[in-house]
């Protein structure tokens, strides 16, 4: 199989930018949303390595090395499809928190947050953007007035709310 032919049937490729600057084309196994919220691609990067044969020479061949690429450091060619490719933690970027409130007004019994506010106390729970977007204008929920959320995520509606790379 020539090199050509083994290209087409590998992939979907992409093209990754290296922290140091060097653009290099990988093969996409995958998409992960860490905790924090950000998009990685797990990636083969083929690399140069030795084969020896059994009777003892060796020659050159291309050696899949598994990477990590951050979302905004790898970018798609056209051509390619990424439909298939597996994807984990959707959720995982849950970056509002629902705060309950221990109260006995006639008030909002939670209240929303960023999830870095420093307002939220240890009773919450976190939220990914859509379910948090859901909240707002609900008579139970309040949004914090020192972080803000509504502000965010109506901007964030306005926008792709749902936005996934490459979907």
């Amino acid at each position: 199989m020539d090199a050509d032919d083994w290209r087409t049937k590998a992939g979907p490729w992409a093209r990754a930018t290296l922290p140091d600057g060097q653009q290099l084309d990988v093969i996409v196994t995958g998409r992960t949303r860490t905790p924090d919220g950000r998009w990685w691609f797990e990636a083969e990067a083929i690399l140069p390595s030795r084969y020896q044969r059994a009777d003892g020479h060796t020659q050159a061949t291309g050696s899949p090395t598994p990477i990590s690429v951050p979302a905004d450091c790898i970018a798609p060619i056209p051509g390619e499809r990424y439909d298939t490719v597996p994807t984990e933690g959707r959720a995982a970027g849950r970056q509002w928190a629902l705060e309950l409130l221990h109260q006995h007004l006639d008030g909002p019994s939670r209240r929303l947050h960023r999830r870095d506010c420093w307002q939220v106390r240890s009773e919450h729970e976190l939220l990914a953007t859509t379910e948090a977007a859901g909240f707002l204008g609900h008579p139970e929920v309040d949004a914090c007035d020192v972080c803000r959320p509504d502000h965010a995520l109506r901007s964030l509606t306005r926008s792709a709310l749902s936005r996934q790379p490459w979907r």
